[in-house]
């Protein structure tokens, strides 16, 4: 037996006492098996990166990989999360891996498989729902995982990370009325999701507590794209005692808004006002600017790939469920009602 293979064989045994593993379990990580707990293939894969093996598809990321699984990805929202979720993960030496899985069936249990095969250490979803199926799926396969802005309660067990949505629904509101609008028309997104639920709930309550009355005939369920949204639109802008102003769920839909009022002749501020949510790059470059909720998206994604890192590390977050603050950014899309004074 030669010196080198000798001298391997011991590193090897050297890195699975520190890692408190066999020596097999070494052998599978650096051979890029995947039958191995993701909180121990990271102990190990950092270990061999110590000791200057090459792991398999990790030539890049000696930290190892983190999947990034989320419904769209043609949209300025996906964006800035996957970019929030990169340079924190790059701060640790891991890459990231986006799968998109489009509503559709396949793709749903696809990224399921492929998370599996592929050796990766934890999961960010930002999915529509993840199914009990899913989870204990996840959870059978050893991998961590955070969800990012849920749409339903996924429960107390599972690490999450959105925004203040109630509050930022009550700000928008709230703005409007500042302004002068009675007739306050929302369109918000599906109505089972919470985010959809909390931005309305925000949203009657900044009337309630002026004594404003919610008309159901101002309220539209939108799945937050842009052509519901702009049919949503067209009808609330055709009633014969139409809105003065237009809280949407997100700045996709706001744009929807304004195709709806130029469509019909009507100004954005001085006829129609309008806000926004997300506070997406376009919302400062349209015309006119649009008034929004910033949403900060990049930080959620961020806080959510550090809550993972943690838990690939063994250590539970501080706290399991977290909510980053919404704020109003108040550009040129809204003005005072018709007929008051600027």
């Amino acid at each position: 037996m030669d010196d080198i293979t000798t001298e391997r064989r011991s590193t090897m045994a050297d890195i699975a006492a520190k890692a408190g593993v066999s020596v097999s379990t070494v052998s599978k990580v650096l051979h890029g098996r995947s039958d191995v707990s993701a909180k121990t293939r990271g102990k190990v894969q950092r270990l061999l990166g110590q000791h200057g093996y090459t792991l398999p598809g990790r030539h890049e990321h000696p930290g190892g990989l983190i999947e990034f699984v989320i419904n769209e990805l043609d949209n300025p929202w996906a964006v800035e999360l996957i970019r929030g979720a990169e340079e924190a993960l790059q701060a640790e030496g891991m890459g990231l891996v986006v799968s998109a899985v489009h509503k559709r069936s396949n793709l749903a249990r696809q990224w399921l498989d492929d998370l599996g095969t592929r050796g990766s250490l934890g999961a960010i979803l930002v999915i529509s729902e993840l199914s009990a199926d899913q989870e204990r799926e996840l959870r059978r396969l050893g991998i961590p995982f955070v969800v990012v802005q849920p749409s339903v309660d996924e429960g107390p067990d599972v690490p999450s990370v959105g925004s203040t949505s109630w509050n930022g629904g009550f700000t928008a509101t709230r703005h409007l009325i500042e302004l002068g609008h009675r007739r306050i028309a929302m369109i918000t997104g599906p109505a089972h999701r919470l985010t959809s639920r909390a931005r309305l709930d925000g949203y009657r309550a900044a009337l309630d507590q002026v004594g404003i009355e919610v008309d159901p005939a101002l309220i539209r369920h939108g799945d937050y794209s842009h052509e519901p949204a702009y049919h949503h639109a067209a009808e609330l802008l055709d009633l014969a005692d139409r809105p003065t102003a237009v809280f949407a769920g997100n700045d996709i839909q706001a744009l929807a808004t304004y195709r709806a009022a130029h469509a019909r002749g009507l100004r954005v501020p001085e006829d129609l006002s309008v806000v926004g949510f997300d506070d997406l790059s376009f919302a400062q470059w349209i015309a006119p600017t649009l008034t929004t909720v910033r949403q900060p998206l990049a930080n959620m994604a961020a806080m959510a790939a550090r809550m993972l890192v943690q838990l690939i590390n063994g250590q539970e977050p501080e706290t399991p469920r977290v909510e980053l603050a919404t704020s109003l950014v108040v550009r040129e899309s809204t003005g005072p009602a018709p007929g008051r004074a600027r």
